[in-house]
């Protein structure tokens, strides 16, 4: 891993990140937009959960997929 490598968003981890979990807070982001937090395989599920009970979670992808895809990083 080198400095340069995403990580995982859940608090105190370190871990590559591999998926894209893209989120959307409706009460103050338009329809189109999407935020995004990192997840390795261990949080994802965790992650996905916190987002999906608040309505929040919009996409679950692969992190190389959605650099293919060129979405929007960080948003």
């Amino acid at each position: 891993m080198t400095d340069e490598t995403p990580i995982c968003s859940a608090k105190g981890c370190r871990a590559a990140a591999v998926w894209v979990l893209a989120w959307n807070n409706p009460k103050i982001h338009t329809p189109e937009r999407r935020k995004t937090w990192l997840a390795c395989e261990e949080h994802r599920e965790h992650l996905s959960q916190f987002l999906g009970v608040r309505g929040f979670l919009k996409d679950v992808v692969k992190f190389e997929e959605w650099e293919e895809s060129g979405s929007p990083e960080g948003s």
